[in-house]
């Protein structure tokens, strides 16, 4: 079986949203900006998972879509957070940069799917 570096990747990033919520939770006593970021974080993993089992293309297209627009919710929630002084500029850099990187990525599979699904259409 093929590894599925997206998935992998979602999975991992999640985890670093959940024990950055721990953080803001615990050493910071932020809890309604990180529940946020917690939900859009997570929720891009789930949203990917389901695109694995897609019924069709444009079933995976839309579940790529809506991980698109939690991971620029991420981005939001990060940039909210270092403006707010809840996160220092070490704290902030690190992970907004990964969930730049990851947006990036979502977005061009998503181009990607959406260019092979006119290109099958115009056949």
């Amino acid at each position: 079986m093929r590894d599925n570096i997206v998935k992998d990747k979602s999975f991992d990033f999640a985890i670093r949203i959940v024990k950055l919520y721990q953080y803001l939770n615990y050493n910071k006593k932020e809890f309604v900006l990180s529940k946020q970021l917690l939900r859009s974080g997570t929720s891009i993993g789930a949203m990917i998972r389901e695109a694995e089992h897609a019924e069709s293309k444009n079933d995976f297209i839309h579940k790529f879509a809506i991980a698109q627009k939690e991971a620029n919710e991420v981005v939001y929630w990060l940039e909210l957070l270092k403006a707010t002084d809840y996160l220092n500029e070490k704290e902030f850099e690190n992970i907004y940069n990964d969930a730049i990187t990851f947006l990036k990525l979502i977005t061009s599979i998503l181009k990607t799917s959406k260019n092979q699904l006119v290109s099958k259409e115009i056949r």
